[in-house]
């Protein structure tokens, strides 16, 4: 028996907030979760503080599965993005320990490699069509198999996925909300162009991704996939918001576009129905939202058995931990598809060293034992909190609208 000895949470920003688990057992073998929630890190911090930490001492942190379980039920109100990447943060760190103990890395205890890597895609994009294929052929000059592209709309201030000129896309970039307009018409009329453009510049020996993040209809859906099948897309991104599972089905109707969805799922409940149905090609539920490699695991059985892949959402709202676990899982699982990559800061990088690389269009997840991440709490302190929102969308009229 590993008996759970102590576990602390540290709270960070180099750049950006980040909320880690540390878990100690009483071998002295320690292990790393990440339990960040993009503009709500507190409210998971103190879940795990307040909750879910004084249930951990005196367990045997090789019983993963039963804390797990322990955790959810427990609980009684399930699942939520809160108490998932609580519950996240616990299952990482375990998973993490265990092969620290076991002198091995993570995949290695998931059954071993499937693959050689796990191709990952970059983010182009720019203010204009021209601006996001410059990005584009800097991400293929870079070795990028798969590339996604969001390129400004005419006639709209600010635009998802776009960055600010000479910076970083980051979107919780403000102590309160900033507000930005939208029109469904002005971007539906911008996106083939975007496409046609890359492929004549691009050619075909490189996947093309395109996020919607959530703001047509189904219908709207429907008709942009349409419109993008020429142009043979890795996937449409979250094309209509998920929590009507059944309105996927009107998009499948209408176009033969590959759909991916589900960056903001944190259950296998989320994806039940567009798994068993087959109105998506690609499940986006990332480690840390979705209960930690345990139960994304169980997500991607269940995609298995009807041939949706994964495609982990890994933006730099998750730490170097989650991307470790979740190369970990990706370079295991059998119906793996890509995993996104949005490169963290060097400083970031410098408060968790890490064993994973990229290397020609795929990461690998590297050896060493556990995920294969660390902390340097020194460092880390130096950095403390700092608030900072998602932003809000508005359309032309004020009716609050999805970001």
């Amino acid at each position: 028996m590993a008996e759970i000895k102590s576990a602390r949470v540290i709270v960070t920003c180099p750049g950006r907030n980040f909320v880690t688990l540390r878990i100690e057992t009483s071998d002295g073998v320690y292990g790393l979760g990440d339990g960040t929630l993009n503009g709500r890190e507190l409210a998971v911090a103190a879940y795990l503080n307040d909750h879910v930490i004084p249930c951990l001492i005196g367990r045997d942190a090789h019983r993963i599965e039963d804390i797990w379980q322990y955790l959810y039920k427990g609980a009684y109100w399930r699942r939520g993005p809160v108490t998932m990447s609580a519950i996240a943060a616990v299952d990482m760190a375990l998973w993490d320990i265990k092969g620290k103990v076991a002198g091995l890395p993570v995949y290695q205890l998931l059954g071993g490699a499937s693959r050689e890597g796990c191709m990952v895609y970059g983010h182009a994009n720019g203010a204009t069509i021209e601006e996001t294929i410059e990005r584009a052929i800097e991400h293929r000059e870079q070795g990028f198999k798969a590339i996604r592209l969001q390129a400004g709309v005419p006639g709209l201030k600010a635009t998802y996925g776009v960055a600010k000129p000479g910076q970083r896309y980051e979107p919780a970039d403000a102590a309160l909300p900033t507000e930005s307009l939208w029109s469904t018409e002005k971007y539906l009329r911008s996106v083939a162009p975007l496409f046609e453009k890359a492929r004549e510049v691009l050619g075909w020996d490189v996947h093309l991704l395109h996020d919607v993040h959530h703001r047509l209809t189904p219908i709207e859906a429907g008709r942009l996939g349409k419109e993008l099948e020429p142009y043979r897309l890795f996937w449409m991104e979250d094309p209509t918001p998920a929590e009507n599972q059944a309105g996927f089905r009107l998009i499948r109707q209408h176009t033969t576009t590959p759909i991916a969805v589900g960056e903001i799922f944190n259950s296998i409940w989320d994806a039940k129905q567009l798994i068993e149905e087959q109105l998506i090609d690609y499940v986006r539920a990332t480690i840390v939202h979705a209960g930690g490699l345990t139960h994304v695991r169980r997500i991607a059985a269940l995609a298995d058995l009807y041939q949706v892949r994964t495609g982990c959402h890994g933006a730099t709202d998750l730490s170097p931990v989650t991307m470790a676990a979740a190369l970990h899982f990706g370079i295991s699982v059998p119906n793996f598809g890509v995993q996104e990559l949005m490169p963290h800061t060097e400083l970031t990088d410098a408060v968790f060293p890490h064993a994973y690389r990229y290397a020609d269009g795929m990461m690998h997840p590297g050896d060493k034992p556990g995920l294969g991440v660390e902390i340097d709490e020194v460092l880390a302190a130096k950095h403390e909190y700092k608030r900072a929102y998602l932003p809000v969308a508005r359309l032309e009229d004020g009716t609050l609208f999805n970001w």
